[in-house]
């Protein structure tokens, strides 16, 4: 990310361009093994007690 998007101005301009990434992969990025949901969408779920488990389809989980 740092060179594709450069040149920086200042370490102020990589630091959020830092905090931009780190905003998208937990709030808005997709994640497909537990639903097509945000990680932070499915978190919540979780601390609030849904069910995500059933709402994902991650009841049969296995090491096999």
């Amino acid at each position: 990310m740092i060179r594709s998007r450069g040149p920086w101005k200042n370490v102020d301009d990589v630091e959020f361009a830092t905090l931009e990434w780190v905003d998208w992969f937990n709030n808005q990025r997709l994640l497909e093994p537990i639903g097509d949901i945000p990680p932070s969408e499915y978190e919540m779920l979780y601390l609030t007690g849904i069910g995500t488990t059933d709402r994902v389809g991650l009841t049969n989980l296995s090491l096999h």
